[in-house]
């Protein structure tokens, strides 16, 4: 539960800062491209990180085979995080294209952490009344 606490709260102050550099530290028409490359990687950054509080909460009440679903969840969403949004960031600051074949790479992290935290929550979350 700490790991993923942390984690959250570690992309959720990057994603704060980079939108906010996107906004004021990429001013003019030069920047345009870059900005935008900002702009969405902070915004996907920023619902992972809540995705990763997610995983947080859950894992605190969780059964231990939906505790190792989650776990699959919140890798796959640090994972996409680092590719997809680190990948937009490096492209727009670095100016290296070439990882433009590696952000749907991190697209598909997300999707593998959406459908991991689906089957957790089908398959083995307690409800409160089967709580002991």
């Amino acid at each position: 539960m700490r790991l993923w606490l942390c984690m959250a709260a570690a992309n959720g102050f990057i994603a704060v800062a980079m939108g906010a550099f996107a906004a004021h530290g990429l001013e003019g028409e030069a920047w345009q491209n870059a900005r935008g490359w900002v702009e969405a990687g902070a915004h996907y950054q920023m619902f992972h990180a809540l995705a990763l509080l997610a995983v947080a909460v859950l894992s605190g009440r969780a059964t231990a085979a939906a505790r190792r679903w989650l776990a699959v969840a919140g890798w796959s969403f640090l994972a996409g995080i680092v590719l997809f949004s680190g990948g937009l960031f490096v492209m727009a600051l670095a100016g290296v294209t070439g990882l433009g074949a590696v952000v749907p790479v991190g697209g598909l992290s997300f999707l593998a952490g959406w459908a991991a935290l689906f089957y957790a929550g089908l398959r083995h979350m307690t409800t409160p009344a089967e709580d002991p």
